[in-house]
């Protein structure tokens, strides 16, 4: 009795370790799979995020060499949500905050150079907010103040920036950035900050300071953004007349960048006097006037004038006293002549411009457009192309020439070709075959890993499992049969026990049990063993 009791608490300890053995296979078959929570962060935040983990009952691992911390991958996005309402990562920059912890006593040095560390750490966390970046570093160079003029030195900064992947920052961007370190700092200008990204190129120099002699970049992309608009408003125009895919233009853009200034001063043809201003106006008269009498007073100044000496002219056939003679002049006084003179200036016609011509303006255009032939559908349902009739070849020159804002005098040109198109040639890459894709591979994974688990659970089930269930429900009674009934039941019994040799391990409980059996008879019968044996030795 007490045999059964430990073999059935031996039994009962076997099955609960099969059953262990089958609940770690089965939790290993359904592990979850582990994504990038965070990486490359600092000591500090990641001692608060695996904190804050731990709170949640989250479960999580470390990367090879410690720079990740990995989460299942269905609960990352939700766990980066609720660490950033809790502002983590902080970054390994450092603030403001830094100024809350001084001591008493600091030095004055001490606190100036907390101050510039805050102020470093808060530019680098102002510039990370860009999308563009994904960490940044600022340095800055303050020199000391000083009272002569002549020995004061303007700050300094550098900027190092690391993009994030396939990311790029345009001049507008760069330029937004050193105007906010400029503005940032006082008495730093923008030329005296120098911005560098992770593979060591400069960018800083497309703030403004470019070689006059060279290309830049700002005027190239300003034409290269006029040609694609002017090759866009054509393609739009055109595109509901000939369908889409069925036109396309390129245009060539000369642009002038030059920046002149002209003066002029141009005269014109001296208009009438009538519709001239005068400027200035002389006039000088002279009149005549008899001699008023003078001379030295005497009898000969007191007489009258001496009569003149030719006579005058009487009028043909003329008598002498009659009406229509001429009578004697009487005697006139001496005449003196009056000279008249005016002078006037009027003003010239002059006109002065001074003209500032704009940088970026139009020399010329050059356009190309070319126009597929039209698809025709005939009465028997077959499609074929068909060339644009002139008319409506004339219609989309006309219109190209609208939306290019096409110049004569400029000397623009544009020519529109109608052509078929050719269909581009397939080009036939290998298929990659379906076991050595990605995804196949990754679900053979998956599906290898939960049947392999279920294997491994049927196995445990069968050769262990069930056995020592059956025997813990399922134990054999003991049998007290007399007779020759007796002898059958050891005859059972040793043959049970020949099969039990051969799976030992299984069985030893019944065994077990029926040679209890066998002894309690041979206690309470032994007659009936003596038969049995004598039985043997006669077989043999």
């Amino acid at each position: 009795m007490r045999s059964t009791i430990g073999q059935r608490m031996m039994l009962a300890i076997g099955a609960a370790a099969v059953l262990a053995i089958m609940v770690a296979v089965w939790m290993w078959s359904q592990r979850p799979d582990y994504r990038v929570l965070f990486s490359n962060f600092s000591d500090k935040d990641g001692g608060a995020i695996v904190a804050v983990l731990q709170q949640m009952n989250v479960p999580y691992k470390y990367s090879e060499g410690g720079s990740a911390i990995l989460v299942p991958a269905d609960q990352v996005h939700d766990l980066r949500l609720k660490l950033a309402a809790q502002d983590l990562p902080k970054g390994g920059n450092v603030g403001f905050e830094v100024m809350e912890n001084q001591k008493l006593g600091t030095s004055q040095f001490l606190e100036q150079v907390n101050y510039q560390r805050a102020l470093e750490g808060e530019l680098a966390s102002t510039i990370e907010s860009i999308n563009a970046v994904r960490a940044a570093r600022v340095h800055l160079a303050m020199p000391k103040a000083s009272v002569f003029v002549r020995d004061q030195q303007k700050p300094t900064a550098s900027v190092l920036i690391d993009l994030q992947p396939g990311r790029a920052l345009d001049p507008g961007q760069v330029s937004a950035i050193v105007h906010l370190l400029a503005s940032s700092v006082p008495d730093l200008t923008p030329d005296n900050v120098t911005i560098v990204d992770q593979n060591g190129n400069l960018l800083s120099d497309t703030a403004g300071k470019h070689d006059r002699n060279g290309l830049d970049p700002n005027q190239l992309k300003y034409v290269q953004d006029m040609q694609q608009d002017i090759g866009s408003r054509i393609e739009s125009i055109i595109t509901p007349i000939v369908g889409k895919g069925n036109v396309h233009a390129e245009v060539t853009a000369d642009i002038d960048f030059s920046n002149s200034e002209q003066a002029a001063e141009t005269y014109k043809p001296n208009p009438t006097p009538d519709t001239s201003s005068v400027r200035s106006q002389q006039t000088s008269e002279t009149s005549a006037a008899a001699n008023p009498p003078g001379g030295i007073p005497g009898a000969l100044s007191n007489q009258p004038p001496a009569p003149a000496t030719a006579p005058i002219a009487a009028a043909p056939n003329a008598q002498p006293g009659a009406p229509g003679a001429a009578a004697a002049p009487p005697a006139q006084a001496q005449m003196i002549p009056v000279q008249k003179d005016s002078t006037t200036h009027y003003e010239l016609d002059k006109t002065i411009r001074y003209t500032q011509l704009p940088m970026g303006g139009i020399r010329r255009l050059s356009v190309a457009v070319v126009v597929n032939y039209r698809t025709v559908t005939d009465k028997s349902g077959k499609s074929h192309s068909v060339a644009l009739t002139p008319a409506e070849k004339t219609q989309i020159t006309d219109l190209a020439r609208e939306a290019m804002g096409y110049d004569q005098n400029r000397g623009d040109t544009l020519n529109v070709v109608n052509t078929p198109f050719v269909a581009p040639a397939s080009v036939n890459l290998p298929e990659t075959p379906w076991w050595k894709r990605p995804e196949t591979i990754e679900m053979a994974k998956t599906i290898g890993r939960y049947l392999l688990g279920a294997i491994a659970l049927l196995i445990l089930y069968r050769k262990f499992l069930r056995p020592i269930l059956d025997g813990l429900l399922h134990p054999p009674a003991p049998h007290h049969v007399p007779g020759s009934e007796a002898e059958e039941d050891i005859e059972g019994s040793e043959v049970h026990l020949s099969h039990q040799a051969e799976s030992r391990a299984a069985a030893e409980h019944r065994y077990q049990n029926q040679l209890e059996n066998i002894r309690q008879m041979a206690r309470d019968n032994p007659k009936v063993i003596a038969n049995v044996i004598k039985g043997w030795v006669n077989n043999e």
